[in-house]
């Protein structure tokens, strides 16, 4: 059960091994994508069907239907990654529901780990494999992988990691599934994170920090913006601990615009004004007659 490309990295190692027979995957409804909407299977769709293996859609897990398409399965595990919809006790009950979740649990339950790891500039971000209860990410653990992030890894580079640890997780948690024991989380130390909306993306130059961590817990979508809509496509952080007028341009080079924060400064390198292409800042300050001492904001 499973549906972007962090679900198909793992059923295709399941797949790959040869040792286990998949006998039907689960993922959300075709989805209309891009500007033109065209209607596109999920990545884990378009895998299974490579396969032969049957696929089931259902907008709501609870239909009688899709508890009994499982049932007469009688499937020895249940597989789960970011499958989208929370599985109901009738589904919990048919076999282990063996759940990868993309943080080290108990931290950052919720729809959003990955991001979350990046904007809290943590040192560590990792996978945990664990069994399912009616509980949002609550179950006990049967294993995990963990991972030093670079201070310059963004969201992509991360994800990537993560998919590669889980895939290799989920296999060696089907291999000894009978010798682990189970651990307990310890709720006191657990942390939520929430499902990121557009509007999350603006920002402000108070801290160069917390803003480079956005910047790279952001990528792809929604990005980093300011309130007139130029999105901050490329950028490096230079130091968290200077003082500076807020959004003031302290330098324009060949490399790009060193702007300030209140605490700390950035460089940034590439942007994209609203509506436009993107392009280098040269390009842009050149464009709109910006000059040292201007504001970015």
């Amino acid at each position: 059960m499973g549906t972007p490309h962090y679900a198909k990295a793992i059923l295709a190692s399941i797949i790959e091994t040869k040792h286990y027979e998949v006998s039907l995957v689960i993922t959300q409804p075709d989805r209309p994508v891009g500007r033109k909407k065209v209607l596109t299977p999920p990545p884990v769709k378009e895998l299974a069907l490579e396969h032969g293996i049957e696929v089931l859609q259902p907008q709501n897990l609870k239909a009688q239907e899709t508890q009994e398409a499982i049932e007469a399965l009688k499937p020895d595990f249940i597989i789960v990654a970011a499958f989208g919809q929370i599985l109901p006790r009738s589904i919990l009950d048919i076999a282990p529901c063996i759940n990868l979740h993309a943080s080290i649990l108990p931290h950052y339950r919720g729809a959003s780990p990955v991001q979350q790891s990046l904007l809290n500039n943590d040192s560590y971000s990792g996978v945990t494999a664990m069994l399912m209860d009616v509980g949002l990410d609550t179950g006990d653990i049967l294993g995990f992988q963990y991972f030093k992030i670079p201070n310059d890894m963004r969201l992509h580079g991360l994800m990537n990691q993560l998919t590669q640890d889980a895939s290799k997780l989920t296999l060696d948690i089907l291999a000894r599934f009978d010798e682990i024991k189970p651990l307990s989380q310890l709720d006191i130390e657990a942390t939520l994170c929430k499902k990121i909306k557009r509007q999350d993306g603006e920002i402000d130059f108070k801290d160069a920090q917390e803003l480079y961590n956005r910047y790279r817990a952001y990528e792809g979508w929604p990005n980093i913006f300011t309130k007139d809509k130029l999105k901050l496509l490329d950028m490096e952080l230079v130091d968290s601990d200077s003082i500076n007028q807020e959004g003031e341009i302290i330098e324009l080079s060949d490399e790009g615009l060193l702007v300030g924060c209140s605490k700390g400064r950035v460089l940034i390198k590439e942007v994209q004004p609203d509506s436009k292409r993107a392009m280098d800042v040269k390009s842009y300050s050149v464009g709109r007659g910006i000059k040292v001492g201007d504001s970015i904001v």
